[in-house]
């Protein structure tokens, strides 16, 4: 792989620390601020708030400013907030806590899309398998978020997490100063066409192909945030699980997310992207079935893990078909189109999963998601079944990568 793939993981790992740092703290250090319970998880969902709501202006920025200049200012935005965080901490303000998590929320969409960074600095066979290495610094990201939300997490504290939001914002900064002095944009395509040329984003959204490697994406990040905001709730309110437990299973189920990287993108070309999407189906059904089977620290982490799992499998899918259904002039648009259906779904998800978990318990959680697995198989169904015939996207159209 190419220095700017090893680049963009190491940017990842530190980067991508806002999102495991804030699902851990957001709900606990919601509820200590908050005056009402059921708002405790909504520092989590605003961060995917801000996520969906800075997808678009990032991928029109990167269109006219290139890559690596978009993926320093995401880096200052999440030293900014991280700062606001602390902000939040030392004056015991919700609402403030609630603003940072927006805020480092519009960094992270930047951060999301280093995978695109990441496939456009390979020859196209080798995409899947660059997007899934970017996505294995998620593992360090997974281990290192929650163990620097936990600096400032004791009993004796003060001023609860101030030390952890700055220790945030240190992390950030270092992803600023790798990513200024890493990564080389020179080969990557800058043009005004690239966001409005080609098709009709209608005609291109009615593709099924394109439709399943949305969906594949969407439903797989919307029932992982659905199920993983609301178990840190669940484990300390619910079972009375202790703080340690709860990060634990945090922990190793995003560890779980990001250690299949190593083989997905591989799987992609080995078994292909239908069964590799199949059996993060698969995954899911069996999360869904262990979750509700019962609330011992042993079901929360089998759970939490097969979701881990079937979330890697289906983004990862997901990422690596998406360039099938678009030309290179509309690469940008797509890639923005995507990224805001992916994270509108998980921001739905996370904003609604303190509020049922709150009136249906866990059980009840844990049910509302079959609906969403049932319709990607439904989606997935409808791609496989068009797939004899030739892509329109394709037919004289230069591969993107």
């Amino acid at each position: 792989m190419p220095l700017n793939v090893w680049i963009l993981v190491a940017s990842q790992a530190l980067a991508l620390c806002t999102a495991p740092f804030i699902v851990f703290i957001g709900s606990i250090q919601g509820r200590l601020l908050a005056s009402d319970p059921q708002w405790a998880t909504l520092p989590v969902g605003l961060v995917v708030v801000g996520t969906v709501l800075a997808v678009r202006p990032a991928a029109w920025l990167t269109s006219r400013l290139g890559r690596k200049r978009v993926m320093l200012l995401g880096a200052a935005i999440g030293v900014g907030f991280s700062l606001v965080g602390a902000m939040a901490s030392w004056l015991g303000s919700f609402g403030l806590l609630c603003f940072a998590a927006f805020g480092a929320g519009t960094g992270l969409a930047v951060v999301h899309q280093y995978r695109f960074a990441a496939m456009e600095s390979v020859p196209p066979e080798l995409g899947g398998s660059a997007a899934s290495r970017v996505l294995f610094g998620g593992l360090i990201a997974a281990w290192l978020g929650p163990e620097i939300a936990g600096l400032g997490a004791g009993g004796n504290e003060a001023f609860p997490f101030l030390t952890s939001w700055l220790a945030l914002a240190a992390a950030q900064a270092a992803a600023l100063m790798v990513l200024g002095a890493g990564y080389r944009g020179q080969a990557e395509l800058t043009s005004h066409g690239s966001v409005t040329g080609g098709r009709p984003t209608l005609e291109i959204l009615k593709s099924p192909l394109v439709l399943a490697a949305m969906s594949s994406a969407a439903v797989g990040y919307a029932v992982m945030s659905f199920i993983m905001t609301a178990t840190p709730l669940s484990m300390t309110e619910i079972a009375q699980h202790d703080l340690d437990d709860a990060k634990r299973v945090i922990q190793l189920h995003i560890m779980a997310m990001y250690l299949p990287s190593l083989v997905s993108g591989w799987l992609t070309r080995v078994i292909g992207i239908p069964v590799l999407m199949i059996t993060g189906l698969l995954l899911y059904v069996g999360c869904i079935g262990l979750a509700a089977s019962g609330i011992s620290f042993h079901h929360y982490l089998g759970a939490l893990l097969m979701l881990g799992v079937g979330w890697n499998f289906l983004f990862v899918g997901g990422t690596a078909l998406l360039p099938d259904g678009y030309r290179e002039e509309e690469r940008f648009r797509v890639q923005g189109i995507n990224d805001t259906v992916v994270f509108g779904a998980q921001a739905t998800a996370a904003l609604s999963a303190g509020a049922v978990l709150a009136a249906m318990g866990w059980d009840g959680l844990v049910v509302v998601a079959i609906p969403f697995v049932i319709l990607h198989g439904v989606l997935m169904a409808l791609w496989l079944t068009h797939a004899r015939s030739p892509e329109p996207a394709k037919q004289g159209a230069k591969d993107d990568y």
